[in-house]
């Protein structure tokens, strides 16, 4: 099948049942999106995702990963070659052992065939996020070891850190504001380049959430996120980040960590309540993630043994569930917004 054979049933296919399947709880902030938005986000996000596992395909050399990372970045960004894209999946599906991640490698063609499709601007915006995001997964290969090396390598400091959560999410915000935009007539009068700027914050709180969370799985991995000055100022090395005992000494870190989370949260309620209330599919696509995430960093706060990878902390799925039955019908109110999420908010610092 070449990269013209591909019509609306395939185009259905990939922006629905393949993209739920790998999309996890992103879904659901895709699903509300208002109709002119899902395509581009929806391809966006399966494009990164499949550029996500060529990275984490542990079974291939790091070395090889890279290759084939910047092989697919370079189709992303065109021409296509189906000539090549056939080899980065004939390189990759045979290692995969989830049916959902080797469907998507083997949807290559057809996706990169519906970016070819889109209309210039939104093509544009797709495929400057993508090749963004296959930077800080590049940086994930040429920073980190081996999965199973047994090493450990931190990021030296709060700069690069930064620079990584910006690379892996924060990008994903001036995407976001751009494609928003472009599509929404109610937001013609916003500011692209302070909307973006506070997008960036809103997509760092969620990185940072997701790396404070996954720490101890991440260390597993031979990845310290956790600035190695940082460490090295409560006297501690990546490698006594493996004790769980060392949860309490390496507290002082995780709480200047959590303080910049919050600060980035509080930007992220600043984007909500600057997208008009008419737009309310847009405000609860960008309120999910915060009404999950600051609940998810409380727990880490709380978390006495942080460290612990068998204390793995997860919102419960109840609450999910009523928060987004809850939210909808307040969702167009600020007032009620500034409330709920402050006092999330309030909550963190008090546990901090």
């Amino acid at each position: 099948m070449s990269l013209d054979d591909h019509g609306p049933l395939e185009r259905r296919r990939l922006l629905g049942p393949l993209l739920k399947n790998v999309s996890r709880s992103f879904y659901l902030t895709l699903s509300v999106l208002p109709a002119g938005l899902r395509e581009p986000v929806g391809l966006a996000y399966l494009l990164a995702r499949a550029a996500d596992t060529i990275a984490d395909t542990s079974l291939v050399a790091p070395e090889r990963r890279l290759e084939l990372l910047l092989a697919f970045r370079a189709q992303v960004n065109g021409p296509c070659d189906e000539g090549k894209i056939r080899e980065i999946e004939a390189a990759l599906t045979e290692h995969q052992k989830d049916s959902h991640e080797r469907a998507l490698l083997q949807s290559l063609v057809p996706a990169l065939a519906l970016l070819q499709q889109l209309p210039g601007a939104d093509r544009g915006e797709v495929s400057a996020v993508v090749t963004t995001l296959t930077r800080g997964m590049e940086m994930d290969l040429t920073t980190f070891p081996l999965e199973t090396s047994g090493t450990i390598v931190a990021l030296r400091n709060a700069e690069e850190l930064d620079r990584y959560v910006y690379l892996v999410a924060g990008c994903v915000g001036e995407f976001w504001t751009k494609i928003a935009k472009a599509h929404t007539p109610a937001l013609r009068d916003w500011d692209v380049d302070a909307m973006s700027a506070c997008g960036v914050r809103f997509g760092k709180a969620l990185q940072m959430t997701n790396v404070l969370r996954d720490c101890p799985k991440d260390l597993r991995l031979g990845r310290c996120y956790l600035p190695r000055n940082m460490l090295a100022a409560a006297c501690l090395s990546p490698e006594a980040l493996l004790d769980p005992a060392n949860s309490a000494k390496a507290r002082p870190v995780l709480v200047d960590l959590l303080r910049v989370a919050v600060g980035h949260y509080a930007e992220a309620q600043a984007y909500i309540l600057a997208i008009p209330r008419s737009c309310c599919r847009l405000r609860l696509a960008c309120l999910w993630p915060v009404l999950i995430g600051l609940p998810t960093l409380r727990l880490v706060a709380e978390n006495d043994t942080w460290l612990d990878p068998e204390r793995h902390v997860m919102v419960p799925t109840s609450y999910v569930k009523r928060t987004l039955a809850l939210s909808v019908p307040v969702v167009c109110s600020n007032t009620v917004l500034k409330r709920w999420i402050g006092s999330w908010m309030a909550a963190l610092k008090s546990a901090l």
